[in-house]
């Protein structure tokens, strides 16, 4: 090699990977700037009525296919997810006690809670709290109460 070559310096970067993502600076000098602001999700009117809609048709649901003796504890428990998720910051502790509850109560109607509890417009209500906040409904979608 001659001494031109190796005056300078040489710099490489490999990356790879499937969650690999991002921008990345490699060499002398770099110099890197994110500008972060605040993140606002907004929720519609009609988000939120087609979220109590879907309520609705879980209560119909309940009220006919939930055992007689079921039928009124259950619909006090679909009132209580409803006051839980639908409000700026969503309770997972009463969303998984809930879920839980038609799991060894009424398992018919479970999977028609479930979907409550990961319906879109939760979902933004969610987004809308906060990173801590989004962890605890994904453990709580992800797990058994």
């Amino acid at each position: 090699m001659s001494e031109q070559e190796q005056s300078g310096d040489r710099i490489s970067a490999d990356f790879s990977g499937a969650t690999v993502s991002g921008t990345v600076g490699v060499g002398k000098g770099i110099e890197q700037h994110q500008a972060v602001g605040t993140m606002t999700t907004q929720v519609t009117q009609a988000e939120l009525d087609d979220l109590r809609s879907s309520f609705d048709a879980v209560r119909a649901q309940v009220r006919a296919e939930a055992p007689d003796d079921k039928r009124e504890p259950a619909l006090e428990r679909i009132d209580e997810l409803e006051q839980a998720l639908v409000t700026d910051k969503p309770d997972p502790a009463t969303a998984g006690y809930v879920k839980g509850w038609f799991a060894r109560n009424v398992p018919a109607i479970a999977g028609a809670v479930v979907s409550l509890v990961v319906h879109p417009v939760v979902g933004k209500l969610v987004e809308a709290g906060g990173n801590a906040l989004a962890d605890q409904f994904a453990q709580l979608v992800g797990g058994d109460e």
